[in-house]
């Protein structure tokens, strides 16, 4: 039977006020339904007020209930564990060598042996040009050097000519000094000494017209574009028949073709100012290619050693193997590079840190009190901190919102799991 039950089934009070004899000073009796309804309304009345009462009793029980609880935190321990300060940068994959070929010399474009996409190795011819006064510059050459070669077998006949004649009478006035005339004498030594000299101008010559024939060859050899490395012809620019330009420094002619080595690239990506005193030679790398979805590890090869006025950044190279063929030059890549690393540190979530002018963090005791702790900052992390003074490995520290939390206060904690940040 619930409380209300007295209150609202009141059947036999009516019945007894009936055969009671009416007191004197009493009203004239109303009519039975006149006094059940008003016998009805008097029982909800009751009903409505216990419950009211009822109602403020459990309210008053359950606040009494609530300030008695310890008010509940979340907290996570203290850790060691490797840190590693990574930064991440936006990369370009590039051709470890790329030129444009121009022709040496001018001339008609003769033949032309690839296209775009061909793949090439060193050395194979890829153009060849047309020059026809090149071979009466090579016919010249040769007779000029056949003729100079002539003189200096002349020369050397009259030089041994010379040459023995005052020898002999050298001799002769050594021993018979008096039999050989000193003008005689001063004469043929003129004479051979004249002859040597036409000899080694006869030399001369003939080392000025192989000098000379030597030009003319490497002008030939100028007609043929070959190509410098191997690698990937990317770009085309003449067809055969088309009269190509010298490609001098004062020119503005288009190149044959272009190549570009791909077997072999490079990893450019501009290394921020604030981390260029971290970045070392053999610095390990993450590549992430996204449009590949693979990862790749690299190394650090290379840097600029200046940082770019325009940008604030320094350039950096790693070098990637590309013998398969997968990367293309000209691809974006995401490169974690790590700056500097922290072996067993004692670790913190970088929720439990409480920013201000010191940094500091809320320790929960064993006794479940609220302890407030300055601390040390070692390295730093996207996900959390390396703690060098102020806390101990097994720590349980408050992460997340400390409002309404006070050093001192005792509290219910709440072990978590802090998802890092990757």
């Amino acid at each position: 039977m619930t409380p209300l039950e007295p209150l609202i089934a009141p059947s036999t009070e009516p019945k007894a006020l009936e055969d009671s004899p009416p007191a004197a000073h009493e009203p004239a009796k109303t009519s039975g339904p006149a006094r059940r309804k008003a016998y009805t309304i008097g029982a909800l009345v009751g009903a409505a007020v216990v419950i009211l009462l009822i109602w403020r009793g459990g309210r008053s029980g359950h606040g009494e209930g609530s300030s008695g609880r310890l008010p509940i935190v979340a907290v996570t321990k203290v850790t060691r564990e490797d840190l590693r300060q990574t930064v991440t940068i936006a990369a370009e994959f590039r051709p470890f060598q790329q030129v444009a070929l121009h022709a040496k010399i001018a001339g008609y474009l003769q033949s032309i042996t690839v296209d775009v996409g061909d793949h090439v190795k060193e050395g194979q011819t890829l153009a060849q040009l047309d020059v026809p006064e090149l071979k009466d510059d090579m016919e010249k050459a040769t007779a000029s050097l056949h003729a100079s070669e002539q003189e200096v077998i002349r020369a050397e006949a009259n030089y041994n000519e010379a040459h023995t004649i005052c020898r002999r009478l050298q001799d002769v006035a050594k021993e018979h000094p008096k039999l050989v005339a000193a003008q005689d004498l001063d004469a043929v030594q003129a004479k051979d000494a004249t002859a040597a000299g036409t000899l080694a101008v006869a030399k001369q010559r003939v080392g000025e017209c192989t000098a000379e024939l030597s030009k003319v060859r490497s002008m030939i050899a100028y007609t043929t574009i070959a190509a410098p490395f191997d690698g990937v012809i990317t770009k085309r620019y003449a067809d055969p028949g088309a009269l190509i330009q010298a490609g001098t420094s004062s020119s503005a002619q288009a190149p044959v073709v272009d190549i570009a080595e791909d077997k072999h690239l490079r990893l450019v990506f501009p290394v921020p100012e604030s981390a260029v005193p971290l970045v070392k030679v053999g610095a390990p790398l993450r590549v992430t290619v996204s449009s590949l979805n693979s990862t790749m590890n690299a190394k650090v090869w290379r840097y600029a050693g200046k940082v770019d006025r325009a940008t604030r950044t320094m350039s950096t190279e790693a070098e990637i193997d590309n013998s398969d063929g997968r990367l293309t030059p000209g691809m974006y890549a995401s490169v974690d590079l790590d700056l500097r690393e922290s072996k067993d540190a004692i670790t913190v979530p970088v929720q439990a840190i409480a920013v201000g002018e010191k940094p500091k963090v809320f320790v929960v005791t064993a006794g479940g009190m609220v302890e407030e702790r300055a601390v040390t900052l070692g390295l730093e992390t996207p996900s959390k901190d390396e703690v060098t003074a102020g806390l101990a490995p097994g720590d349980m520290v408050i992460v997340g919102s400390r409002s309404g939390i006070q050093p001192g206060q005792k509290v219910t904690p709440k072990l978590i799991e802090i998802t890092p940040v990757e």
